[in-house]
């Protein structure tokens, strides 16, 4: 049943753990996730941050999610990305408005590509092949 909820941090503030419970208990990248994060309060916080910046501009967030994500990237596929939208187009579909769900949706999907592109693709790769 959706909400008629709109973004802002009162929202943030339930969608990132709600979201997060179901990452941590998926089989495909809660194992990733539950290795990588040992101070889960914590990295609640910086992620509703991170999204109280990137929806609301408000600046909280101070940080490199690229940087981030580079420590893991032994261990990040892209699929990995396909799962972690899928679950958050579920969570944000089912506690928000749908013009607010899909707000975050295509702002998350932008920012999956953009992570993709600096863990997966390289310029001095010799298998990348040119048309």
């Amino acid at each position: 049943m959706t909400q008629d909820v709109q973004i802002d941090e009162a929202a943030l503030e339930r969608l990132i753990p709600a979201f997060y419970d179901r990452v941590r208990a998926d089989a495909g990248i809660g194992p990733l996730f539950n290795a990588a994060v040992h101070d889960w309060p914590g990295h609640l916080e910086k992620l509703v941050a991170f999204w109280s910046s990137v929806m609301l501009t408000s600046g909280r967030y101070k940080g490199s999610p690229v940087a981030e994500h580079l420590k893991h990237k032994a261990h990040i596929t892209p699929a990995m990305f396909e799962r972690w939208l899928a679950i958050w187009a579920d969570t944000t579909g089912e506690l928000l408005a749908p013009a607010a769900a899909a707000a975050l949706q295509a702002k998350a999907a932008r920012i999956a590509e953009s992570l993709q592109l600096a863990l997966f693709f390289r310029l001095d790769d010799p298998d990348r092949r040119v048309a």
